[in-house]
């Protein structure tokens, strides 16, 4: 969240008219200054003496484009503003990253331009001729090489010139003759290449180029017939360039500029190559240049041999021939198909008729695509319904080495000594806890789930045990092909299925089945909902009836940990079969009388009143409700009578006033009724708040929880506490449903210093990107700021001073804070 004092004052300056802006920027001088200082990346002391130190033009700048009233600043000639434009770095008005002044195009021209190089101040020691002097390679070449810089030197073109295109190292020493007056810095070249006979100059044709020039009577001349026109004439194009070269960690690549010609790239490329290894410090950098639409397949595959992994992550596009030709470093075919095979790189057709082996290919197909699925379906369709022929389709798999197209024809391509498999090769049991499938399993199973229904169906009941587990786990079947491995396989089917990831369908499906040992199985699952969880407990069948609690669930009802999942014993509490209720009662304390009575009505209705007194021996129950029940147990309306008391305990008013008393730990009993799985009486809450307002600690944890009614949420506004975390948790998906509204968080949110970085985070960031909210949704949360703003303070820039004053402490909402400081205000007068 933007908790910045220059954001708020940003935003009052723009929510006030403007004769009361510029007041107020008048009047808060200081941090106006500070805020264009942070805007702009310059000293206070320097925006306040290019602005004149005026309130209305500094209230003005704070709309300008950055770029732009940094250009202006540059065309000044100012040399403490040159050397403070090279150094600076800003951001704009979203707050996003920050970039470096002098690279905005043509600043430094304008500097240049500009300057009156005769001045010292552009040659001291802190000047910023020194500094541009020391450039040698690097992005800040662009701005120096196209700035028209006369400090370019024959050691830097020495330096520089394997990292620059030929045309742009003659523009270099057409700038060095006409800056020096002479051919003087080329015979210095051509001494430092003696000096250093191993140097790459990147050019084998420049020191011979640079001799002839210091015999030409027009060194000009001939420097120009070895210039072609039309490349790299364009600035952005050489940025761009040495963008790619010497990109960082943190760089992102720049977009490929309009009018750069692929081929010159390629020239480049050829002649250097853009993708290398230890460019930066040693490590080995993708090539940044195959992320741009159209690079050549040769620059493609070269990125490709170099880092297979990383070229496939960031490549535009690979062509065909990598997933055929060979390559020495490891590739993922996981990821090169699961990218490729999307995206259109690589047809799906030529995949399964080109590439092998065809084990690792079907692993690898994303067949979460449809056209993959419906390929591969019908390539499969000639091995029809008969399981014989996707037996022996997966004994084939296991030593396969040819194309997924070659593998089925040789499955249908009859032979005499051919085997032909009637079961599965080789079963092997389902591990108890599940295993997924690799090898000649995973590409069969991977092949299988893209076969017809009625194949599916013909073929699941040969399979072995673990083929059976890891088909339901990680295939998704139909239900019609469901109910098949069920039919075929027996009750060890839906136990397999309960170990894996379970939609909902699927856990509907398993509920519905009845089973004791899928119940069992369940019930150790943490995504179970509490009401299943509550009825396998009481043995209730979901089609009707009950059946006694089996051994095993009560077996994984004593395994469970009370402090980690006591709500797993609690949702037992009404099952009325008494061995649950014993291990309820004899590990956990219940906290609500409404449960505790549930627990002795449900016992009484499932095993009679001497069910009851079983229950009451334990001496797990308060004192007094077992008195009072031990004297109904005889009655004829016994069970009657405690119906009734459960129904007064259970009223709603009763369990709102419990959670709302004075006193105590709201959050905490709030906790226990949970805990025991009641859910909070809403509307009895709501109108106990109205009454008296609920304590701000149980509010709290009301707003938290699912169903929380828009009243108590605005109330919960009133008291957020710092992090942003609530915005995450509970306002933003209140906002998103329109439980709350945008404007609930100007009149109804506190304390207003919170409130308000709420509403800069949506003003200014546009935090929400989803499609719930639109502009005009923010054009009347901003005119309604700005109506409410000018209602309280009107146009004395006295009151909107003191609200920023005020906005710090103020504990109120941000309509009570407006009201406040134009009270203050009006109070003074």
């Amino acid at each position: 969240m933007t908790d910045s004092p220059h954001f708020t004052l940003r935003l009052v300056l723009g929510l006030a008219d403007p004769d009361t802006a510029d007041a107020l920027a008048a009047r808060q001088y200081p941090e106006v200054l500070a805020l264009l200082s942070d805007r702009f990346g310059l000293p206070e002391e320097m925006v306040e003496e290019l602005l004149g130190a005026d309130a209305a033009q500094m209230r003005a700048a704070l709309t300008i484009d950055p770029e732009e009233w940094l250009l202006g600043a540059a065309e000044l000639g100012d040399p403490a503003v040159g050397r403070a434009l090279w150094s600076a770095k800003f951001r704009n008005d979203a707050g996003q990253r920050w970039r470096a002044v002098h690279k905005i195009p043509g600043l430094l021209a304008a500097v240049l331009d500009a300057a009156d190089l005769g001045d010292p101040r552009w040659h001291d020691d802190d000047g910023l001729l020194p500094l541009l002097y020391q450039v040698s390679k690097g992005p800040d070449l662009v701005p120096v090489l196209t700035s028209g810089f006369p400090g370019l030197t024959a050691g830097t073109l020495v330096g520089c010139a394997a990292f620059l295109p030929p045309p742009v190292v003659v523009d270099a020493c057409l700038h060095l003759l006409e800056t020096w007056g002479g051919t003087e810095p080329f015979a210095k070249a051509l001494a430092l290449l003696e000096e250093k006979p191993d140097l790459d100059l990147g050019h084998p044709w420049l020191p011979d180029l640079l001799r002839r020039a210091l015999d030409a009577p027009d060194p000009a001349a001939l420097l120009r017939e070895h210039r072609p026109g039309g490349q790299w004439e364009d600035p952005a194009h050489l940025y761009a360039l040495i963008a790619l070269r010497y990109g960082s960690i943190a760089s992102v690549t720049p977009q490929k500029p309009d009018g750069l010609d692929w081929n010159l790239l390629w020239r480049e490329h050829e002649r250097l190559p853009i993708s290398r290894r230890g460019m930066y410090r040693g490590r080995v950098w993708p090539n940044t240049l195959t992320q741009w639409e159209g690079c050549p397949t040769e620059v493609v595959k070269d990125a490709f041999h170099a880092d297979p992994d990383a070229a496939t992550r960031t490549v535009a596009e690979l062509p065909f021939e990598v997933l055929t030709e060979p390559c020495d470093r490891e590739v993922s075919l996981d990821l090169l198909l699961g990218r490729g095979i999307p995206e259109g790189w690589f047809p799906i057709d030529r995949v399964l008729t080109e590439l092998s082996p065809a084990p690792e290919v079907l692993r690898a197909l994303p067949y979460d695509h449809e056209p993959t699925r419906k390929a591969l379906a019908a390539l499969l369709a000639p091995l029809g319904t008969d399981p014989v022929n996707w037996l022996t389709c997966y004994a084939a798999l296991r030593r396969a080495t040819g194309t997924v197209a070659e593998l089925i024809a040789d499955v249908l391509t009859p032979g005499p000594r051919k085997k032909r498999y009637t079961s599965w090769p080789q079963p092997r049991k389902a591990p108890a806890s599940g295993v997924r499938s690799q090898g000649a399993r995973a590409a069969f199973l991977g092949l299988f789930r893209c076969a017809s229904q009625e194949a599916q169906t013909a073929v699941v009941p040969h399979f072995d045990a673990m083929a059976v587990q890891q088909f339901l786990r990680e295939c998704g079947p139909s239900p019609a092909v469901r109910d098949a491995v069920v039919a075929a396989h027996g009750l060890p089917a839906p136990l397999m299925m309960t170990g894996g990831r379970l939609d909902a369908g699927t856990l509907e499906y398993l509920l519905d089945l009845d089973e004791p040992a899928v119940d069992v199985a369940l019930f150790r699952r943490y995504d179970l909902p509490r009401p299943e969880r509550e009825r396998i407990l009481a043995g209730r069948l979901r089609g009707g009836g009950f059946r006694p609690v089996s051994e095993d669930l009560l077996a994984e009802l004593d395994k469970v940990i009370v402090n980690q999942d006591r709500d797993w014993l609690t949702a037992g509490a009404a099952s009325g079969d008494l061995q649950v209720v014993r291990r309820v009662l004899e590990r956990l304390r219940l906290y609500i009388p409404a449960t505790r009575l549930r627990l002795l009505v449900a016992v009484w209705e499932r095993g009679g009143p001497d069910a009851v007194r079983e229950v009451l021996a334990l001496d797990r129950l308060p004192v007094t409700l077992r008195r009072q029940t031990e004297k109904l147990l005889d009655a004829p309306d016994g069970l009657e009578q405690l119906r009734a008391r459960l129904d007064r305990e259970a009223d709603p008013d009763r369990i709102a006033a419990f959670l709302a008393k004075p006193g105590g730990r709201p959050e905490k009993r709030l906790a226990q009724l949970l805990g025991e799985g009641v859910e909070p009486p809403w509307a009895a809450l709501v109108a106990v708040h109205r009454a008296t307002p609920l304590p701000a600690d149980l509010v709290e944890e009301l707003v938290e929880l699912p169903g929380c009614p828009g009243e108590l949420l605005r109330a919960g506004l009133g008291s957020l506490s710092g992090r942003w975390g609530d915005w995450n948790s509970w306002i933003e998906p209140a906002l998103k449903d329109g439980t709350l509204a945008l404007d609930d968080l100007l009149i109804r949110a506190a304390p207003a210093e919170l409130a308000y970085g709420f509403l800069l985070r949506c003003l200014e960031e546009r935090h929400f990107e989803e499609s719930w909210t639109t502009d005009e949704d923010w054009r009347r949360l901003r005119e309604r700021t700005a109506a409410l703003a000018r209602e309280h303070l009107g146009t004395d820039a006295e009151g909107w001073a003191v609200c920023l004053q005020l906005l710090p402490t103020f504990a109120g909402t941000l309509s009570e804070l407006l009201a406040t400081a134009g009270a203050m205000t009006r109070m003074s007068v």
